[in-house]
């Protein structure tokens, strides 16, 4: 098949990008876009905000599946920059939808906990009604609805919590954090499940190469597990030897605090758990534990 995945530049399409180096030849032909390049990857530019540009891309390519890991995710900064948001999160996934409707190519799409409010207790199901409380999540709401009411082929995958050893996530600030600070408050009050986007980009690829592509519709998609953001810092502290007895010989304290005292614009999800039963149901894939894909990552970062 042909994939063309998008957004290949961040945390995402840099595990989709592993994956592909690892596929017997011939098997798959990936075509790796994004707005820029990036050191010692192969990228197309494409900018998916550019409808006509996206179509002739898919065309172009004779493109079978269509990855779409691009988004705008930097949820403070989309409080006042609403319309660059609304472009990458809105519109672009309703360009990309298109193309595949036209081309005859199947969408994968990544979507967010953001949908909801964060309000529960329990899980979110995929039936639960999405209650978004913040511009990012607003505007991710309305990509997969523009994805739905294309009429092409389309999975949606929400996640949460994304890390990997690219671009700027919680793990890699807090592995720096940990290993220059004596003490750190992070909040306890906040609870998920920290995803791996090793794990999620291998999902995707069994999906694809296991010929899953015509089980249409939104899934969700994180690490089994759940935790605070307080427990994932001291998780990612003590993997990496900076704790109580650490191999570095150094010992960051961290101290759990409420999230009212990080005054912010953006109304963050206290309760973001993703309920995997579905997923899991649907496409026969197990989900890996999060503290085991945080070794497994943290392994890859310090080794």
């Amino acid at each position: 098949m042909k994939i063309l995945v998008t957004g290949a530049n961040g945390q995402l399409g840099m595990e989709l990008r592993n994956i592909a180096r690892n596929v017997a030849a011939g098997a798959h032909t990936f075509v790796f876009t994004d707005v820029n390049s990036v050191e010692g990857e192969e990228t197309v530019r494409l900018d998916i905000t550019d409808a006509e540009a996206v179509r002739d891309m898919a065309a172009g390519i004779g493109a079978d599946v269509i990855v779409n890991c691009a988004a705008y995710t930097n949820v403070d900064r989309a409080e006042d920059d609403v319309q660059a948001a609304d472009l990458l999160n809105r519109a672009a996934p309703g360009n990309l939808a298109a193309a595949a409707r036209d081309c005859g190519a199947a969408l994968i799409h990544v979507s967010t906990d953001y949908v909801f409010d964060g309000e529960g207790c329990v899980p979110y199901t995929e039936d639960r009604e999405p209650k978004p409380v913040s511009v990012y999540g607003r505007t991710k709401l309305e990509g997969e609805r523009a994805v739905t009411a294309s009429g092409c082929r389309h999975i949606i995958l929400r996640t949460a919590w994304l890390y990997s050893p690219y671009g700027k996530n919680f793990m890699k600030t807090m592995l720096k954090l940990t290993s220059e600070k004596d003490e750190l408050n992070v909040v306890s009050d906040q609870v998920g499940s920290p995803t791996s986007a090793a794990d999620l980009a291998d999902a995707i690829f069994r999906i694809i190469d296991g010929n899953m592509l015509d089980r249409q519709g939104i899934y969700h998609y994180s690490n089994e597990g759940v935790c605070s953001w307080y427990d994932f810092a001291l998780a990612i502290r003590d993997i990496a030897g900076n704790g109580p007895g650490g191999a570095s010989g150094r010992c960051c304290r961290i101290m759990p605090c409420h999230s009212d005292e990080f005054p912010s614009k953006v109304k963050r999800p206290h309760y973001s758990v993703l309920d995997k039963s579905l997923f899991k149901r649907t496409f026969g894939l197990e989900v890996p534990y999060w503290l085991d894909s945080l070794k497994a990552c943290m392994e890859r970062v310090l080794s």
